[in-house]
């Protein structure tokens, strides 16, 4: 493993590659240097080098191909890095074979996605590509052997995407894995106002919080997101309005618990949720993410008000896990079936149609056949629409791994068998007939039909007609699947165009001020930086990034960096008193 790999790195710029001479030798070099003599007429051919020298490669050029894996919290990283590095000049990629660097922005939470992230890896390694490591695999275990040697962008380090990326494509290492705090308080994350490249242009991504105040006893994904930090209010507020003014129609809020929100900074998810329906365009909508029982226990009444407006889906996500109090207190999960069925009973009463999703886990360590019937009995009173069916896999490091392990045969059958009892019910039928209002946001996977949600987020598939993408319009259901209707718009139905503006191209870069999209040439003066505070590491110069927090550098050649700053200044983007 190289040096920069052995211990967490503070800052990009404590960076010494093994190649770089040490001052010291530099020093003691000099005392066997002899002057020599140079015969007159004679010529010395100078042998071009077969690879320029690593500082020599122009950042900002190359082509980037991003995979991610895992949940919307996910996934809107991604979003974020992508923009990032869009913005300051790289190019995004669909296509792996012809990108010069992979990032891989991974999931923790089965075995079967970290196995696809590991293949990932090698399969990178083995065309030659550069890599870049993201999420949670890498957050929560660095030091795994396939992951020496590459670099990591931690989960709250994803606005220092670019000096990641110049700097492994430079040929080192570098990981950057620290919290983001304020005065010694852990904040929910990067800034939210970072550029960003939406994978669907029409729907918007907003982590509310990171981390959660449980400590289960089979996940994984806290090692990497760690205790709840939530968002203030304000900047959620102003980042579901600015993303309104980038054409967006849908917004998802999201995070490892939406429950919890606003605990660890005196507030509290339904004073968020009034504060963000005040900005929603009518036609517009606001999806809420999965929230544990034990949180939105404390708030159903002012909840069932907030999902019953009309610009909120009538949809909560709420996993069970297990309907055996005896597993749930092994998996630590912090309440019983009954609370569970407390929040959905009321909910179901309060908020008419709602739709309820929930998650299981077949086999977890201890479940016996009679737990595992409970949970069967569960699924048989509720019939829930959307049901997560996941076979139980240990993970390394978690309390979970070392209790004794049910079969895998049997886990085998009863997530097989809990499969055949979702698939015995059509919880759709009933609704063939009905004209409902959808707002269509994307395309199905087979691109045969345009794909939209109706006011319970039940998916509608409608004819693709351009017209119809990003509106909300009235359809008549004439066909009803275990997972989705078929609607054909009404003629004297109303449209709703939600967005207040034209949404952005599908890969253009949202989130950039003016003056980002303008720099260098009209964008406006940056205040003067002191010499001092621009340090030089050898051939290379650290400069500011114009989105990066106070203080971050971007590292380029020293010679890159001064002619950067002539041309800067000479544009006015930089105050000539540097």
């Amino acid at each position: 493993m190289p040096a920069a790999c052995e211990s967490v790195l503070e800052d990009i710029e404590d960076i010494v590659s093994a190649e770089d001479v040490r001052p010291q030798d530099r020093h003691f070099g000099r005392k066997n240097v002899f002057p020599k003599v140079r015969k007159r007429g004679s010529q010395q051919r100078v042998q071009p080098e077969e690879d320029p020298p690593s500082d020599s490669i122009i950042p900002g050029v190359q082509k980037i191909w991003i995979r991610t894996w895992g949940c919307s919290h996910n996934n809107s990283d991604g979003e974020y890095m992508a923009g990032q590095l869009a913005a300051y000049g790289y190019r995004i990629t669909d296509n792996s074979a012809e990108a010069d660097l992979w990032l891989l922005n991974s999931c923790t939470v089965k075995n079967p996605a970290e196995d696809h992230f590991r293949n990932s890896i090698k399969k990178a390694q083995e065309g030659n590509k550069k890599v870049v490591v993201a999420g949670c695999v890498p957050q929560a275990q660095p030091r795994q052997d396939y992951l020496k040697g590459l670099s990591i962008i931690g989960v709250q380090q994803i606005d220092r995407v670019v000096e990641v990326v110049e700097e492994t494509i430079k040929g080192h290492s570098v990981r950057l894995l620290g919290q983001k705090k304020d005065n010694g308080k852990r904040l929910g994350g990067a800034r939210l106002d970072l550029p960003k490249i939406r994978k669907n242009p029409l729907i918007e991504i907003i982590s509310i919080n990171t981390g959660c105040l449980n400590a289960c006893t089979y996940c994984k994904t806290k090692h990497a997101r760690g205790d709840l930090a939530s968002y203030p209010i304000e900047e959620l507020v102003a980042r579901a309005r600015q993303s309104f003014q980038e054409g967006v129609c849908e917004i998802w809020l999201t995070s490892e618990d939406t429950g919890a929100y606003g605990r660890d900074i005196g507030t509290d998810l339904p004073t968020l949720l009034w504060s963000l329906v005040q900005v929603i365009p009518e036609g517009a909508m606001l999806r809420l993410g999965m929230t544990n029982p034990p949180y939105i226990l404390e708030h159903l009444e002012e909840m069932a008000k907030i999902l019953n407006h009309p610009r909120v889906y009538a949809f909560l996500h709420i996993p069970v896990q297990s309907a055996s109090d005896s597993v749930l207190m092994d998996m630590k999960r912090e309440y019983c079936v009954a609370d569970f069925k407390q929040v959905v009973d009321f909910l179901k009463e309060k908020v008419p149609g709602i739709t309820i999703a929930t998650d299981i886990i077949c086999g977890f360590p201890g479940e016996t056949d009679e737990d595992f019937q409970e949970t069967v009995k569960l699924v048989e009173q509720y019939r829930f629409p959307s049901l997560f069916i996941n076979q139980f896999y240990p993970r390394p490091g978690t309390p979970a791994a070392k209790m004794p392990q049910v079969p895998a045969s049997v886990k085998k059958q009863r997530t097989k068998d809990l499969s055949q009892l979702f698939h015995s019910y059509n919880p759709y039928d009933n609704k063939v007939g009905e004209r409902q209002r959808v707002l269509v946001t994307e395309e199905s996977f087979d691109s045969n039909y345009y794909v939209a949600h109706n006011s319970f987020y039940e998916q509608v598939l409608v004819p693709k007609d351009p017209l119809l993408m990003g509106k909300m319009v009235e359809v008549n259901i004439y066909e009803a699947g275990k997972h989705f209707m078929k609607g054909q718009p009404v003629s004297d139905g109303r449209v709703h165009t939600a967005s207040i503006t034209t949404p952005l191209a599908k890969g253009e870069v949202s989130g950039l001020t003016e003056g980002l999209r303008q720099a260098p040439r009209k964008g406006p003066r940056r205040m003067p930086v002191p010499a001092a505070e621009v340090p030089l590491l050898g051939s290379r110069m650290a400069l500011p990034c114009p989105w990066l927090p106070a203080g971050a550098r971007t590292i380029v050649p020293a010679s890159l960096a001064l002619l950067a700053l002539l041309l800067m200044v000479y544009y006015g983007g930089v105050s000539t008193e540097l």
